[in-house]
């Protein structure tokens, strides 16, 4: 275990068991954290956010941020009430000059698995202000169990997929029609669970495109159709309509020769694309 230096002083950082706070925060299908309070030196969180893959990341805010780079040792510390049981080695933290240090996924939820079982993560490290100090900065694990609960209740109902996911989609069409393909059916559902939850979007962009039948004229009005479809659902779920810009262009712009049945399904087609800030 970190073995404070000759003549250094152990700093320390805990809430107590009796002010030991854990509270869930920006619970939403796109993110969820976890964060705990640490009296005079800042915050911890653990954040998992919506995406393909199971996911958590762990981070020491600290009011003071490092001056220097270094190299922290974090532990999995028994509390008082467990006499004789050795601690646990979970991870090294690398300090970073003026950044918050984090963890990655495997070290974060050792350190949540920790924590449900009654043991501190605690984080230790030579201090960057005083050459003469030492650090320690403990998880209180009172209070914990229940939030945690909660907790891994938002983590469970994230969205299996992020924006970048959704960000430029190609919505598919029957022949002749404004009809999506069952695929697309699909795509455009994932767009509108997402667009509920984001609210930071600024803009939708819209382009309607047909295969190379059905005349010039009528195929640039059904392209309009298809994408106006598109921003009439979007406008449903709450997304401002002088946000949505739509433009129908036709048999113009082809992605694929129109001489078979294939190739012409994909020619028939909306682009969406979104932005944010």
């Amino acid at each position: 275990m970190f073995t404070a230096s000759a003549g250094a002083a152990m700093r320390q950082y805990a809430a107590t068991v009796e002010t030991s706070t854990w509270e869930v925060e920006n619970a939403s299908r796109l993110e969820c954290t976890l964060n705990h309070d640490l009296p005079g030196y800042g915050e911890a969180l653990f954040t998992s956010k919506a995406s393909k893959q199971l996911n958590m990341e762990f981070e020491l805010d600290m009011h003071l941020l490092p001056n220097n780079v270094g190299m922290a040792a974090v532990y999995s510390v028994p509390p008082k009430w467990m006499p004789g049981v050795a601690p646990k080695t979970i991870a090294d933290m690398t300090i970073r000059k003026q950044y918050n240090g984090d963890l990655p996924q495997d070290a974060a939820w050792t350190m949540l698995s920790e924590l449900e079982k009654g043991f501190w993560p605690t984080i230790y490290y030579k201090d960057w202000y005083n050459k003469y100090d030492d650090v320690s900065v403990a998880l209180n694990a009172s209070n914990f169990a229940n939030v945690y609960r909660e907790f891994v209740s938002c983590v469970s109902n994230l969205l299996p997929y992020n924006f970048d996911d959704i960000a430029y989609t190609v919505l598919s069409y029957q022949k002749n029609s404004t009809e999506l393909s069952k695929y697309s059916q699909k795509r455009l559902t994932m767009i509108g669970e997402y667009l509920k939850e984001d609210a930071d979007l600024e803009l939708i962009l819209l382009d309607g495109y047909t295969d190379s039948y059905g005349g010039r004229w009528n195929n640039e009005q059904l392209s309009i159709r298809r994408a106006n479809e598109v921003k009439t659902y979007l406008s449903t779920l709450g997304v401002p309509e002088d946000r949505i810009q739509i433009t129908g262009h036709g048999e113009k712009r082809h992605i694929a020769l129109n001489d078979t049945r294939e190739s012409r399904a994909q020619n028939r087609r909306v682009i969406v694309r979104l932005s944010k800030g």
